[in-house]
C-alpha cells in the first residue's frame, strides 16, 4: 500500500499523544536518507524518519539504528539546533503527505525559539527538511536545485512551501454535493477518479470507498448513477468521521501466511474473502515497522551489494563466454581421429597411390567402408600421411588441455553462482564483507591495505540458527565461508549435513548433540536446505541430498564453499521455513 494521507493522519494521531511536549535527546543518521529522534517525554521514544525514495517511512520503533561513528552535515546541524528541544505541536495539513514537527529550543544567548522539522512521504521527492520560524529552509536531507526540479527549490535560504495539487480537495474540507461534477472531470473509473480528486487518498482507500458503496471501481466515473453518487457522497462523510474522531482500526492483511497489504482501516476489499486473513496491532507505526522493515533491509541491502553484483555478473558473464569458446574449440577436436585414421591408411595402402593425386581411395579396415582421403598433389603419399599425423598430434594436444582448462571454468562459473546466491542471503555489513573477502582472495577484487592505523574491528557474520520444538539445533551457511565453517568446524562427524543437489545453496547442518533424530526432523531440515538454494522460486520441489557430516569431504586447493562425497541418502523437499522452527539472533 502507498503510504498515504489516511495512513499519515493515523500516525499523526499517535504521535500527538506520546510525543508533543516530550524533548529530543538524541539525534542520529544511520542512513543517507535517514533520521532517528530519540525523544523523552513520561517514557523514551525512538521515531524513525525515512525519505528514502523507495520506501519513505515514518514510526515509532521499540529499538534504535546503530549510527556511523562520524555524523554527517545535516545531522550535525539538527544536533546544534535541536538538542534538548521540545516538541510543541505535530501537524499534517489537509491530508497532506507532510508532517510539520513544532520545536522550540534556546538559542547560542539563552533565548527561546521556534524552528520546524518537515518531512514529506513522497515517492521518489521525500525529503526531510529544516526550516527556521519563517518557514525559510536552513537545510535538507536531500538538496533539490532547480536543475532537478522545475516545480520546486528545496536549498538553504529558500522558502518551503508545499507544491500545488492540481486542484485536488480535501476530504475533511467543505461538502460533497458536487461530487458528480468533480468526478465527471476526470474521464477515467470511479476510483481513479477519486484518488485523483481527493488529497490523502490511495488506490486502496479509494478501492474500499468502491467497495462500501457497492459501485464498481472499473465503472467510468461519468456514468455514475445519482444513487450511487449519494453513496459514495456518504461513504466519504465516512471516512471524514474515522479520520477527525482519530477512529482507526490498524490492520495487516496476509495471504498464505505472507502480508499484502495494510491500511488504518478495515478493508472489506480483502476480509471478505477467505484466502485474506487481517490482524490488527495496538499502533499504526507497529503495523508499518513489521511490514517495511523487510522490505526496507532488503532495498539497503540491494544497494549497499550492487558494487558486489556488478563484480559478480561481470565475472559469471566473462566466465560463461570462456566456457562457449573452449566448448566450441573442443568440438572441433573431434576430427582428430579421422586425420590418425587418414594416417595409419595412407601408411599401409598409400603404396598403391598415383603420383600427383589430390585423393586416394581404400577400405577402411576399421569399419570395412570405402573412403576417401584427401591428398596435396605435391606432397608424396608418406608427407601426406606425415601431416595427417601432425595434425592428429596437435588436436589430441589442444583436446588434452581444453578438458582441464573445461573442468576449471565450470568449476569457476559454479562457484561465482555460489557468491552470487550468497548475496542474496546477506542481511548486513559483516555478511557484505565475508563476501568481499572471498572475492578478493579469488582476485575478483584488488586488495587494498588498510592506510596506517590498526584494522577497524567489524562485527562478526554469523549463520542462521534455528532451533526446533525439540531442542535440536539447525544451522545455515550464509556464504562459502561459512558453509566451510559449518561443515568443517563447528558440525561433528555424527551430525547431519544437507545440500540441494546439483544446484547453488547454503550447506545445512543438523547437530544431534548424540540424539536419535526424529524421521520428521529430516524433512524439515530438507525443506530448510531448499529453501536457502537457487531453486526457492522455482515453484516445484528440490531433491536434496543428505549425509553424516564424516562422509563430507574437501579436496586440497578447493574453492570455498565445495565439497564432495560419495555415498548419501535423497529426499525431496518444498522449499520453506517450518513454522515450530524459532531463528535464534544470535
Amino acid at each position: 500500500m502507498a503510504f498515504d494521507g489516511i495512513t499519515l493522519s493515523c500516525l499523526v494521531s499517535e504521535w500527538k499523544d506520546r510525543l508533543v511536549g516530550g524533548r529530543i535527546t538524541k539525534i542520529s543518521q544511520p542512513e543517507p536518507d535517514e533520521l532517528i529522534l530519540t525523544v523523552k517525554c513520561d517514557e523514551t521514544h525512538i521515531l524513525q524518519l525515512s525519505s528514502n525514495a523507495s520506501l519513505p517511512l515514518a514510526c515509532l520503533r521499540p529499538d534504535t539504528k546503530q549510527a556511523p561513528l562520524t555524523a554527517p552535515a545535516f545531522c550535525m546541524l539538527l544536533r546544534k539546533h535541536l538538542g534538548s528541544a521540545r516538541i510543541l505541536d505535530i501537524e499534517q495539513p489537509d491530508l497532506e503527505r507532510v508532517v510539520k514537527f513544532k520545536l522550540q529550543h534556546l538559542n547560542e544567548l539563552g533565548d527561546t525559539c521556534v524552528k520546524y522539522l518537515i518531512v514529506e512521504l513522497m515517492g521518489k521527492h521525500s525529503n526531510i527538511i529544516f526550516c527556521d520560524e519563517d518557514y525559510t529552509i536552513l537545510d535538507s536531507i536531500k538538496r533539490v536545485s532547480s536543475f532537478m526540479s522545475s516545480v520546486r527549490e528545496v536549498l538553504p535560504g529558500r522558502n518551503w512551501f508545499i507544491p500545488k495539487t492540481d486542484g485536488k480537495r480535501s476530504v475533511l474540507n467543505g461538502t460533497f454535493d458536487d461530487l458528480g461534477a468533480v468526478l465527471s472531470a476526470h474521464p477515467a473509473p470511479v476510483a481513479t477518479a477519486l484518488y485523483q480528486s481527493f488529497t490523502g487518498l490511495s488506490p486502496v482507500i479509494a478501492n474500499e470507498l468502491c467497495c462500501r458503496a457497492g459501485i464498481d471501481s472499473g465503472v467510468p466515473a461519468s456514468e455514475l448513477s445519482e444513487d450511487g453518487l449519494r453513496t459514495l457522497n456518504e461513504m466519504l462523510m465516512w471516512l471524514r468521521a474515522k479520520v477527525q474522531n482519530r477512529d482507526f482500526t490498524p490492520t495487516v492483511y496476509r495471504k498464505d501466511g505472507m502480508p499484502v497489504e495494510f491500511s488504518p482501516l478495515p478493508l472489506r476489499t480483502f476480509s471478505d474473502y477467505p484466502e485474506y486473513t487481517g490482524e490488527t496491532y495496538a499502533s499504526m507505526s507497529e503495523v508499518v515497522l513489521s511490514f517495511y522493515r523487510e522490505k526496507d533491509t532488503q532495498t539497503r541491502m540491494r544497494s549497499r551489494s550492487a558494487e558486489l553484483r556488478k563484480t559478480v555478473q561481470s565475472a559469471i558473464e566473462r566466465t560463461a563466454k570462456k566456457l562457449d569458446l573452449q566448448r566450441k574449440q573442443l568440438s572441433d577436436t573431434e576430427k582428430k581421429d579421422t586425420y590418425r585414421i587418414y594416417g595409419e591408411l595412407l601408411t599401409t595402402y598409400g603404396y598403391s597411390a598415383e603420383p600427383g593425386a589430390k585423393s586416394f581411395t581404400c577400405t577402411n579396415y576399421y569399419d570395412g567402408n570405402e573412403i576417401k582421403i584427401p591428398l596435396d598433389p605435391t606432397l608424396t603419399v608418406l608427407e601426406n600421411a606425415k601431416r595427417y599425423f601432425d595434425r592428429y598430434a596437435k588436436l589430441r594436444r589442444t583436446s588434452q588441455a581444453l578438458v582441464e582448462h573445461l573442468a576449471a571454468s565450470e568449476a569457476e562459473l559454479n562457484h561465482l553462482e555460489t557468491v552470487k546466491e550468497s548475496l542474496a542471503f546477506a542481511e548486513n555489513e559483516a555478511d557484505l564483507n565475508q563476501i568481499r573477502a572471498e572475492l578478493t582472495e579469488c582476485g575478483y577484487l584488488k586488495f587494498h591495505k588498510e592506510s596506517g592505523g590498526k584494522k577497524p574491528k567489524q562485527a562478526k557474520s554469523r549463520p542462521f540458527h534455528y532451533v526446533t520444538a525439540d531442542g535440536f539445533d539447525l544451522y545455515v551457511g550464509k556464504n562459502n565461508y561459512q558453509n566451510d565453517e559449518l561443515t568443517f568446524q563447528l558440525a561433528n562427524g555424527g551430525d547431519w549435513w544437507f545440500h540441494a543437489k546439483g544446484i547453488p545453496g547454503s550447506h545445512v547442518v543438523l547437530r544431534t548433540g548424540g540424539r536419535e533424530v526424529p524421521d520428521s526432523l529430516f524433512a524439515v531440515a530438507g525443506s530448510l536446505a531448499a529453501y536457502y538454494s537457487s531453486g526457492r522460486n522455482a515453484g516445484g520441489k528440490i531433491e536434496i541430498d543428505y549425509l553424516q557430516r564424516k562422509n563430507v569431504k574437501k579436496p586440497n586447493g578447493a574453492k570455498p564453499g565445495f565439497v564432495v562425497y560419495y555415498t548419501n541418502y535423497s529426499l525431496v523437499a518444498t522449499p520453506g521455513i517450518d513454522p515450530s522452527l524459532r531463528e535464534v539472533n544470535e
